[in-house]
């Protein structure tokens, strides 16, 4: 970045933190789950005319951050509504942001509910199995984090979180990239939301559904929202995809995942009445 193009960014935000009384507080949150389709709602929904989006996708506030040496939650609520355009004049427009983070960080509900006690919360949820291994693809693209052979890596998470699980460093590299596996133990994720928010203000959505039925599922989210629901979106083409092939991952990484997950699902399904019919 051009040192002109950093001395206007750090206008722009000190003019938001000025004016953060004046910003929006979100009506509902994306909170997860990673690689379960929140790049793909978030742009859909960005598109309504009456929902307003964050100035990014991701703030990363009630999670404090991906950057370990920096907590951004400390930053306080100043900075979080600097993230967010001024208060709309009209209770139909509503605000919203997506940080697939807060569904897995323990601290995140609690600190969600302590700003924002009447939040809208929405979850994807995905295959286990399939969100594991395309995490693992998506890390190694974008930063080659992990050099372990993908069931190596599987095989090998308990070990390598424990040191950050042990001293609840929930900001850590460990805790945030080897967390393939822990992050598809849903129930309890979602428990812990439960247990804070009213259930009538958290849907969950099957990612698989979401994707073969976008009109379907987006109707519903704009029925809980609280919005026009018979908006016609202009581009559901999927946001943030794998480009590996699925058919080139080796049959024993899924035979693993499978079995490891087979009692976590099932608590999952008795846990929220619904079968999702994962793996059949």
């Amino acid at each position: 970045m051009s040192e002109l193009k950093q001395i206007i960014k750090s206008i722009i935000s000190y003019y938001r933190i000025l004016t953060w009384k004046k910003r929006a507080l979100p009506d509902f949150i994306i909170v997860g789950a990673q690689k379960a389709g929140t790049t793909s709602l978030f742009h859909y929904l960005s598109e309504h005319p009456q929902i307003i989006s964050p100035y990014k996708k991701e703030v990363h506030y009630f999670d404090g951050g991906l950057n370990p040496e920096i907590d951004t939650f400390k930053k306080g609520e100043k900075w979080y509504r600097s993230n967010f355009p001024r208060k709309p004049k009209s209770k139909s427009i509503k605000t919203f942001e997506a940080s697939p983070l807060y569904l897995f960080n323990p601290l995140a509900p609690q600190r969600i509910k302590d700003l924002l006690p009447n939040v809208k919360l929405i979850i994807l949820l995905r295959d286990p199995v399939e969100r594991a291994i395309s995490q693992y693809h998506h890390e190694n693209k974008k930063t080659k984090w992990d050099n372990m052979p993908i069931l190596e890596a599987m095989k090998m998470e308990e070990e390598r979180m424990k040191k950050a699980l042990d001293s609840k460093n929930y900001k850590s590299k460990e805790f945030i990239k080897y967390s393939y596996k822990a992050r598809g133990r849903y129930k309890e994720q979602i428990e812990r939301y439960f247990t804070l928010f009213p259930k009538e203000n958290i849907l969950i959505i099957n990612s698989e559904e979401f994707f073969q039925k976008p009109e379907d599922i987006l109707k519903a989210v704009l029925t809980f929202i609280e919005v026009d629901d018979e908006y016609v979106f202009k581009n559901l083409m999927p946001k943030n995809t794998g480009d590996y092939k699925q058919s080139k991952i080796n049959n024993d990484v899924k035979i693993y995942l499978k079995d490891y997950y087979q009692e976590h699902n099932k608590e999952l399904y008795e846990f929220l009445g619904k079968n999702f019919n994962w793996y059949r």
